[in-house]
């Protein structure tokens, strides 16, 4: 019982070994990345093998031809020569592509695409602006900045005259005056100092 079982085993892994040995006759053998490797640059000119490195009966014969005098090689001979060598020439190297029109183009389709998904989401995805943003709620919360005397060293409060109820003038903290006339200044934000409400409140003040 125990032989059988055996020779049953031995005889499972002989024919599964067989039928990875034939599978894999057919894979084809990967490239060996060790090797020295051919490749056009500009800054590399010689590289380190041939660009053709199969040779057919001509291209071999024609080698043999290249050992002699190369006073008897014809023109196309040398260029076929130069081709087994090198795939490309200085020449087609440093000729202009279009590659820049693909790479344009593809770049202002998705930036156009970007714009149409904006301008949709601005339409049927985002709300209005909260109230915070509109100048009559700046302008109140502005005023309360400068009621609780905010950063009043160097701040939004420092810039406040609480006796006039107006913005200082430029210089005016130093105690010089400027030569345009001294404009009101208001460093934090620029739409508070001409709201008409915060106006109100400081000539009502």
């Amino acid at each position: 019982m125990l032989a059988t079982r055996v020779f049953s085993l031995v005889g499972k892994r002989a024919i599964s070994t067989s039928v990875c040995v034939r599978a894999h006759e057919s894979v084809v053998k990967s490239e060996d990345f060790t090797l020295p490797a051919y490749v056009d640059r500009r800054d590399y000119p010689l590289p380190d093998v041939a660009h053709v490195k199969h040779l057919s009966a001509s291209q071999k014969a024609l080698k043999e031809k290249e050992k002699a005098s190369w006073s008897s090689l014809s023109m196309d001979e040398k260029v076929e020569l130069y081709r087994i060598k090198f795939k490309e020439s200085f020449a087609e190297m440093n000729r202009r592509s279009n590659e820049w029109k693909t790479v344009v183009g593809t770049a202002m389709f998705f930036f156009g695409i970007t714009a149409l998904i904006i301008m949709w989401e601005k339409r049927y995805v985002y709300g209005p602006l909260p109230q915070t943003f509109d100048k009559e709620w700046v302008a109140m919360q502005t005023k309360r900045m400068l009621d609780m005397k905010v950063n009043p060293i160097q701040g939004l409060a420092s810039k406040w005259d609480y006796e006039k109820n107006e913005w200082k003038k430029r210089g005016q903290e130093e105690g010089a005056v400027t030569p345009d006339g001294g404009r009101d200044v208001c460093l934090w934000n620029r739409a508070c100092c001409t709201s008409p409400l915060l106006l109100t409140w400081s000539s009502s003040e």
